[in-house]
């Protein structure tokens, strides 16, 4: 996790930046794991393995909205020598399977860079909406930047 998160590419887009030390680290993954094991699950963190060598290649979010909403906002991270494959269209499908099938949510949210077109490309192919745009919302290690919103109901073709 701190190898990955310690990419200047794959930490580009992303709010919280390089971590300054393994200690930052995890500190993060301490939170996450105690997300993980509250009794009321509100996040979910996965770590994302290549398929046959088991080998670590990314990291999955699902934060969950109040019940009522019945909605969650996802988001992710993969190493670079994975880019490109598909992996992260086929990580996406499958946390969306989990979140409709599942969990039984109404709508799925992502927010990304306007500049990450990698991000960009994988929630269009999954079938979500670019449904606006949030000017100056991303804190990147670079200066403000303006965030596209994407939605997709449990209603939308897929």
């Amino acid at each position: 996790m701190h190898a990955l998160s310690s990419i200047p590419e794959v930490e580009k887009f992303n709010t919280l930046g390089i971590p300054k030390d393994i200690s930052v680290t995890k500190s993060i993954l301490k939170e996450r794991i105690k997300d993980n094991k509250r009794s009321f699950i509100l996040n979910y963190t996965f770590a994302i393995e290549e398929k046959g060598s088991g080998n670590f290649i990314g990291i999955f979010g699902l934060v969950l909205a109040r019940t009522k909403q019945q909605k969650a906002e996802i988001w992710y991270k993969f190493h670079p020598d994975y880019w490109g494959k598909g992996l992260a269209t086929e990580a996406v499908n499958c946390v969306l399977d989990f979140c409709f099938d599942e969990l039984k949510l109404h709508r799925i949210e992502a927010g990304c860079a306007i500049e990450n077109i990698g991000s960009i490309r994988v929630l269009e192919k999954v079938g979500m909406t670019q449904e606006g745009i949030a000017r100056k919302v991303l804190p990147l290690d670079s200066g403000w930047s303006d965030g596209y919103n994407f939605g997709i109901l449990n209603t939308d073709p897929r």
